[in-house]
């Protein structure tokens, strides 16, 4: 019998298949379309044909490497960069994205040189600052910005966008949807352009989407983390009728010991240069996994039995097992948040295991 290798990550593709069937069937019938966002699953090319063959044709990712990796994994979609570009990859952002998300008129310039000297053009949506303050245009400079890029050959602007959620936690909502909406009418007469992407924002939209009588023009948003894990990003709450478990990670144990739960000796700081605190619990058993925070991001881990995570060091983590016998050799799951899932799936450490199908069980809890 082949042993199974920890830690590694357990991808379940029926289930992201399923999210992502239902997320285009729900955010279409309002006109709206999804662009799916790579960036979680360091682009992975099995998760990314799951994209595609459950309507979403229209890839996004923040790495450039991603996007070639996709591409020359045979993926056939639309790829975007979402995010500005840096000036020392404008060759492969023009090369390995068919669009690009832009604050920078540097930037453009740029992509406008590359793209002029292909006999090309290379399309770009601009982002607008709306109050997240990462990155955008203030409102107040869009009207001189796209006067300038107007005037530079190999570009077009396809689109206008807004981000939110992200950096400051701004919550997309009525009023800055229309405001978005209404930027976009004003720059298409103004300009007499026509803009097939408004994208109104991410995973935190789903609320807005859900209550809002009127999307106006939006009609694109990046989904990245209600796909892969079946939540809305303002509360963490679950969607109705997504799974929230297509990822699972497991490591094996490695030591297993009843010791203090409080070291001993004078306390300094630790391999991430805190100063630790702990809870005097008595005696427990204290698991040992193989990973650390060069691995996973602990922090997003939690475990699926009743355990709880003391610590981490960059290549140990510490259980408190309570009343589980963790023994040498077990092996440890753990649910994952989408900080967890980006970490692990950017780690060449963790094995990546592709799971293709539904269990009876889970089956039996799709609704279509």
């Amino acid at each position: 019998m082949i042993p199974s290798i920890a830690p590694r990550i357990e991808i379940n593709l029926a289930k992201i298949a399923h999210n992502a069937k239902i997320l285009s069937k729900l955010f279409g019938s309002k006109g709206i379309q999804i662009m799916g966002i790579t960036k979680g699953v360091c682009g992975s090319p099995e998760v990314a044909r799951e994209f595609v063959n459950n309507g979403i044709h229209l890839l996004g990712d923040s790495n450039i490497t991603n996007l070639k990796k996709m591409h020359e994994a045979g993926i056939k979609a639309e790829f975007v960069l979402v995010r500005t570009p840096a000036l020392s990859e404008i060759e492969l952002v023009f090369s390995y994205a068919d669009i690009s998300l832009n604050t920078e008129l540097t930037v453009i310039k740029s992509l406008s040189d590359v793209a002029t000297s292909n006999n090309s053009v290379h399309k770009i949506i601009l982002m607008i600052e709306m109050g997240d303050l990462r990155e955008g245009i203030m409102p107040a400079n869009i009207v001189e910005f796209i006067q300038e890029v107007l005037h530079l050959p190999g570009v077009k602007i396809v689109g206008i966008g807004a981000n939110f959620a992200c950096f400051g936690g701004i919550k997309p909502d009525e009023e800055n949807m229309k405001l978005l909406s209404e930027l976009a009418i004003a720059m298409e007469k103004r300009f007499s352009l026509s803009l097939p992407y408004i994208s109104g924002g991410n995973s935190a939209n789903y609320n807005w989407f859900l209550t809002t009588k009127n999307t106006g023009q939006v009609n694109n948003l990046r989904l990245g983390e209600s796909i892969l894990l079946g939540r809305e990003t303002l509360n963490r709450i679950a969607i109705p009728g997504l799974f929230t478990d297509a990822f699972s990670f497991i490591s094996e144990v490695i030591e297993s010991k009843i010791k203090p739960s409080v070291p001993y000796g004078e306390i300094t700081q630790n391999s991430l240069g805190q100063t630790p605190h702990f809870k005097e619990r008595g005696n427990i058993r204290r698991g040992i996994l193989k990973v650390g925070f060069q691995d996973v991001l602990v922090s997003g881990l939690t475990p699926k039995l009743d355990m709880e995570i003391l610590g981490s060091s960059s290549d140990h983590t510490v259980l408190d097992a309570k009343k589980v016998n963790l023994q040498v050799g077990d092996e440890v799951a753990f649910s994952l948040n989408y900080g967890a899932v980006l970490s692990v799936m950017s780690s060449p450490n963790v094995l990546k295991k592709y799971i293709h199908t539904l269990s009876a069980n889970e089956q039996s809890q799709i609704q279509f």
